[in-house]
């Protein structure tokens, strides 16, 4: 039987999740008001039980753009999602379900972002990988496993006398980050929403921000689930670069994360070939391929909505240009189809 979540459920729906070992932050009950208050989008959070207990969970959020495309996501402004099941029956059941809600939806296509192969007949995008590593419980071999050119950024904003602070708000992050990402051409999301994750998700997301003599030279937002630590949301301000505040920044959530006895270091998604992807090969971490993968109903080949598609690097050249003022008030409107 397939049923759609609603807030009683929402302690049931997350101890399935916690429980299930194919379980991810980004499954989370909590999505669903965090996309639904800050973005407006319809979120379709369904689940099959058997017994009265849950047995398969699949969380969609609906993003309808003129600008960027109809499409069912799950999960939308997340790198993980898709089905999550204790059996095949209950697995094949969501499935059929979120394509039917697909078709009746008219979206141009359903998008499962799954960390496995699912449906091999089905397209997938060839673009993402993730970062995931194993930490010791010792700092320093930690420190150690770093390459040594890396090792050597993280030590120089060490000896800059960098020195990190948890944040009870969000204001530094939204400053560090919108900075961050109108340099690269990108749209920022807005205050809201980052108030919205630590209202929502409380100390399971945790701000840390890096001061050099008391101004703000970097700053992330981290996500704790289970025995992880998820830095997802992370930027620097001018100085950045010059103290080497971005690589002190991970090594410091790195750290303070082992000292919370926290096991698996994910260092999220990246585009294959960009600055990010080399950025964190370069602390050891090894590539896992991403399947994010498409059931087409309208579109005709799987949409392509990403900075790397050339048809954007007329947008991403001129955003770069903005006031950052302008950008963090132009920026959301845009950001908010950006799932």
């Amino acid at each position: 039987m397939i049923k759609t979540l609603h807030q009683a459920d929402f302690g049931r729906w997350d101890e399935f999740v916690n429980n299930h070992p194919n379980g991810t932050f980004f499954h989370l009950s909590g999505w669903k008001t965090v996309i639904e208050t800050a973005f407006g989008h319809k979120a379709h959070f369904l689940y099959t039980e058997h017994d009265g207990a849950i047995t398969a969970i699949l969380p969609l959020v609906h993003v309808n753009s003129l600008l960027f495309g109809n499409n069912l996501v799950s999960t939308a402004f997340c790198v993980y999602g898709g089905i999550i099941a204790n059996n095949e029956a209950s697995y094949d059941l969501l499935d059929a379900e979120a394509c039917r809600l697909a078709k009746e939806l008219g979206v141009d296509a359903l998008e499962m972002r799954n960390r496995e192969r699912k449906h091999p007949e089905r397209p997938y995008k060839e673009l993402y990988v993730t970062f995931r590593k194993q930490l010791e419980a010792d700092a320093e071999k930690n420190m150690l496993a770093i390459p040594r050119k890396q090792r050597a950024m993280v030590r120089k904003g060490i000896e800059a006398g960098l020195a990190s602070t948890i944040d009870d708000d969000v204001g530094r992050l939204h400053l560090a980050y919108s900075e961050s990402v109108r340099n690269l051409g990108t749209p920022v999301f807005s205050k809201k929403y980052f108030r919205t994750l630590k209202q929502v998700f409380g100390e399971q997301c945790e701000v840390l921000s890096i001061e050099h003599n008391g101004k703000l030279i970097a700053s992330v937002m981290n996500f704790y689930f289970r025995d992880e630590v998820l830095p997802y949301y992370g930027g620097g301000t001018e100085l950045a670069r010059e103290l080497k505040g971005n690589d002190f920044m991970y090594w410091e959530v790195m750290r303070r994360a082992v000292e919370k006895g926290v096991k698996i270091f994910d260092y999220g998604r990246s585009k294959i070939g960009t600055g990010s992807y080399s950025f964190k090969k370069n602390w050891g971490f090894t590539p896992e391929p991403l399947f994010y993968e498409y059931y087409l109903v309208k579109a005709s080949e799987v949409p392509d909505i990403n900075p790397l598609n050339p048809k954007y690097q007329f947008f991403i050249a001129a955003w770069k240009r903005l006031p950052l003022a302008v950008s963090q008030a132009v920026g959301p409107w845009l950001s908010r189809d950006l799932g």
